[in-house]
């Protein structure tokens, strides 16, 4: 199943160019990397990145993570993947971009 991790332009190109990330300022804060399914990540979006445009979205295979990826409980009790290691660019499947809309963020077709 794919997962998806929201990246502000910054620290997408600083993962690119690193060819590995630990995460946005959140994820080293709570020690591990917030990830999203399809159902949630809108939600993500508008909670965390409300009035940013500049955004990229991420698709990861769940099962391509292994062990590290954990589901916890968070925003209204429901299960989030959790990376419990470094995100590395082999795990991207794709990424594209995560525009922002006059009614929220415009999601790839087919996403959510």
């Amino acid at each position: 199943m794919l997962i998806y991790k929201i990246f502000r332009r910054t620290e997408w190109d600083a993962f690119t160019a690193a060819g590995e990330t630990a995460g946005a300022p959140v994820d080293l804060t709570d020690g591990y990397i917030h990830i999203s399914t399809a159902a949630q990540v809108s939600g993500t979006a508008a909670k965390h990145f409300a009035d940013e445009g500049d955004l990229v979205l991420v698709a990861l295979d769940d099962a391509a993570l292994g062990p590290d990826l954990r589901w916890e409980p968070s925003r209204g009790g429901a299960l989030f993947p959790h990376l419990y290691r470094p995100l590395r660019l082999s795990d991207v499947v794709w990424d594209k971009s995560l525009p922002l809309g006059a009614t929220g963020h415009i999601f790839p077709e087919g996403v959510i």
